[in-house]
């Protein structure tokens, strides 16, 4: 299921909205929970029964190895937890690979080896990697001692609530467990209702009516890339800046401003980062859950900077490739992903060597790269890539007027200069709105609540619906 679809905003979110507070009101906050992990399993598992089979089997596998390795702490079994923790670890990850990574292996062992292994028919589970990572991060919490007790009901709820599940943020237990836990959660919270209720709107908002459009323009445009310009090849690149931004941070708001109508909360994973003055602040901004768990998990536990320059690159490249690799079985993944980690290296030994760069300047410097590696994360291989770099190498500086009919232009060649300057202001002023303006949560944590402001947001979710006709799928729900 999609927060962008009918059967979600009517009928799944008002049923459980009621009957989760029906039964906080009376007192019965385990009903629900347990009411709330029942519809969480739902929503999941929309469409595709078998990811209920998937899902419950994920749950049942990670909390029996944690309550393995709390028996093993209280025991002071310090090997026999270690053991423990490399099973937990090695499922996850053998089940990770089985479903994502499979076929991608088998491809490039047969084209090394020239053998003719054949290719399985799977079903990726969605949002298989949040959800391996959030379990990978929750067992090895539990081996440092950091978890405590957690009960089922406490850990099926920390896995499969809903807004986070298939895109995230990639939770720790840290971070939901006391907020899920709190007895402020008995009471019925209306301000946090309210600020809920407009950031879900504002979300929704960036997902149709931005993310989706350009989403539009940049999937006909990589379909006949062979026959654009250079101008509006750069465009095309530009819109899928603009259609991942939204994508992502349309997700984001909506899933925090759920957890808000529910007396939860999450962590924040996107904050405005196309703001960045650099590599190093960019991924601080961008998908910080992600970030956060590499850092946390792999780059401190390999030596993180503590061992030498060479050690501390090798550790920031390989945390970089595993990014990448984490987003999807493909080559073109993994080469963003060593892309940014070469990056960060340099911008940390720039830093380290004192060498001042302009802010206004490094802003730019960072976006146009950003831009550019957005690029080769979009392209399918290297063919297309190829395809679209010598796009950059056509003359002609006329905007494809085919390219106006997904902004409500028309593609009538007598309009096509007054049309082209149309389309360019309005890249303009979106890219001012990324630059410039400050985060959702940040603006709405801010407001004081009018009346005006829920007709607003009523409008805004009413328009959206008006154009759920073309919606699409969120980018990350891919990985």
């Amino acid at each position: 299921m999609i927060f962008q679809s009918y059967i979600f905003l009517f009928v799944f979110f008002p049923v459980l909205f009621i009957i989760y507070y029906i039964l906080i009101k009376k007192k019965k906050r385990n009903w629900a929970d347990i009411f709330l992990s029942a519809m969480s399993i739902l929503f999941y598992a929309y469409g595709n029964v078998k990811l209920v089979y998937f899902l419950v089997f994920e749950v049942i596998l990670n909390y029996c190895i944690y309550r393995l390795i709390s028996i093993s702490t209280k025991k002071d079994k310090h090997n026999l937890k270690k053991i423990f923790l490399f099973i937990g670890v090695s499922l996850n990850l053998f089940i990770l690979f089985y479903y994502k990574y499979y076929n991608f292996f088998i491809e490039n062992w047969n084209g090394i080896f020239k053998t003719q292994h054949s290719f399985k028919t799977l079903m990726v589970p969605l949002g298989i990697s949040f959800i391996t990572f959030q379990q990978i991060a929750f067992l090895v919490d539990a081996y440092r001692d950091e978890v405590g007790q957690c009960n089922l009901l406490e850990y099926i709820v920390f896995v499969t609530f809903f807004p986070h599940i298939s895109s995230g943020p990639i939770i720790t237990q840290d971070q939901f467990l006391p907020v899920l836990r709190n007895k402020e959660r008995e009471q019925i919270n209306w301000e946090k209702i309210d600020r809920g209720f407009f950031l879900f709107a504002f979300g929704l908002g960036k997902k149709i009516l931005l993310a989706d459009v350009f989403g539009q323009a940049v999937d006909w445009g990589y379909g006949n890339i062979s026959g654009l310009n250079a101008v509006s090849t750069f465009l095309i690149t530009v819109f899928y800046s603009f259609q991942i931004y939204f994508d992502f941070s349309g997700y984001s708001d909506m899933a925090i401003g759920i957890s808000w109508m529910l007396n939860l909360d999450l962590p924040v994973n996107f904050d405005s980062p196309y703001q960045a003055c650099s590599v190093t602040e960019f991924w601080k901004r961008w998908h910080i859950s992600l970030t956060r768990f590499l850092t946390k998990y792999i780059y401190i536990p390999l030596g993180g900077n503590r061992k030498g320059k060479i050690r501390t690159w090798f550790n920031t490249l390989l945390v970089f490739l595993c990014s990448g690799i984490w987003h999807g079985a493909s080559w073109m993944f993994v080469l963003w992903g060593a892309i940014h980690g070469i990056a960060m290296i340099v911008t940390k030994e720039v830093r380290n060597r004192n060498v001042r760069v302009p802010r206004k300047l490094s802003r730019i410097l960072t976006l146009l790269f950003v831009n550019f590696t957005w690029i080769i994360f979009r392209t399918s291989g290297f063919s297309e890539l190829r395809e679209i770099f010598n796009a950059f190498l056509r003359g002609g500086i006329l905007i494809d007027n085919r390219l106006f009919q997904f902004f409500g232009l028309t593609s009538n060649s007598r309009y096509a200069l007054i049309c082209g300057i149309v389309l360019v202001l309005l890249t303009v002023m979106v890219l001012l709105v990324v630059m410039f303006m400050p985060n959702a949560k940040q603006i709405t944590e801010k407001m004081k609540f009018k009346t005006v402001y829920g007709i607003a947001a009523i409008g805004v979710i009413v328009l959206c619906i008006l154009h759920f006709s073309s919606v699409s799928m969120f980018v990350y729900f891919n990985f």
